[in-house]
């Protein structure tokens, strides 16, 4: 069945195609009349879609994650592109092109697990690189780590897309460390390797990614700290302790990484590594972010997109 990519919807444009699902919600408006608000996505995308006069009986045809075929119109609102749906229904797998809505790029996960392997396993500093083999050696945290996404949405939020941001944030700490000499670059460097690991938790892999129950009852944060204690606890021993003032160092900067209270971290950055692991995956969310953002964007405003009421402000987006 022939598709337009999200990436490629125009206002305007008649629509009758398949879609995944990957969230809906079920509204009731002023009037009591009740509505559906679906995210609809592929592999280059997502749009939004608002289902009107709907019921519990259509709300509950399909689910989240579902193949659906939906009929539509899409329309500007706000700024942004969305679909104004008339009819959902449910698709068998076997109807869809699978390749239309995978996101794994297999490739690049191998190329990112051998460089991952690299530097880990160059560290000089003994505990840090045994630590690291822990990690390395265990078969199953790979294999969910090299599908995990970073986020439900904003940035990196596809499968694969945690090990790309942690490598990314290992490759910049690579070159901003040596800049500073008054920074433990490998320290730093193992922040970056261990400050999102607790997403493999609070997010699903399987299927469209969604938060889990512990997710959001405890958090990535939390969680992470968790898992670096069970893989020291793994490689501790009498003959080769770990020692306690790394683990203290470690823990910091997976507890503070978010830089703030109010962004949820439990601590702020006191340390010149957690201080610089919180900018660098700041920098590296926020350009991923800001990217997604100029490449959806449908402006004929010039050189501008269209104002996102999210960061408060257009973006510069110069067409060749």
């Amino acid at each position: 069945m022939n598709r337009t990519p999200i990436s490629e919807l125009t206002d305007g444009q008649q629509i009758a195609q398949s879609f995944r699902a990957s969230d809906k919600q079920l509204r009731v408006n002023r009037q009591g009349g009740k509505y559906i608000i679906l995210k609809l996505t592929d592999r280059t995308g997502t749009v939004s879609g608002m289902l009107w006069n709907a019921d519990e009986i259509m709300f509950d045809s399909f689910d989240r994650g579902d193949y659906v075929h939906c009929v539509g119109r899409t329309q500007i609102h706000n700024g942004a592109l969305q679909m104004i749906v008339t009819t959902v229904e449910r698709m068998d797998a076997s109807e869809v092109d699978v390749a239309d809505f995978e996101r794994f790029d297999a490739d690049q996960s191998q190329r990112l697990r051998s460089r991952l392997s690299e530097l880990l396993g160059g560290l000089h500093n003994v505990h840090l690189r045994r630590l690291g083999q822990a990690f390395l050696t265990d078969d199953t945290f790979m294999q969910r780590l090299e599908i995990g996404a970073a986020a439900v949405s904003n940035h990196h939020a596809y499968p694969g897309g945690l090990l790309k941001h942690t490598l990314d944030l290992m490759e910049l700490c690579v070159l901003v460390g040596p800049r500073y000499p008054q920074l433990d670059t490998e320290l730093l460097m193992f922040g970056a390797f261990l400050h999102d690991l607790g997403k493999l938790e609070e997010i699903s892999s399987e299927g469209e990614a969604n938060y889990t129950d512990r997710g959001q009852l405890v958090g990535h944060i939390v969680i992470g700290v968790q898992m670096l204690g069970e893989k020291i606890r793994e490689i501790d021993s009498p003959a080769e302790p770990f020692p306690t003032e790394l683990r203290l160092q470690l823990e910091h900067l997976v507890v503070s990484h978010h830089g703030q209270i109010e962004f949820g971290s439990p601590k702020l950055p006191v340390t010149l590594e957690a201080v610089t692991l919180h900018h660098i995956d700041n920098l590296d969310a926020k350009i991923e972010s800001y990217t997604n953002i100029i490449e959806s964007d449908i402006s004929v405003d010039g050189n501008w997109t269209n104002y996102n009421p999210s960061i408060g402000r257009k973006l510069w987006n110069k067409r060749d």
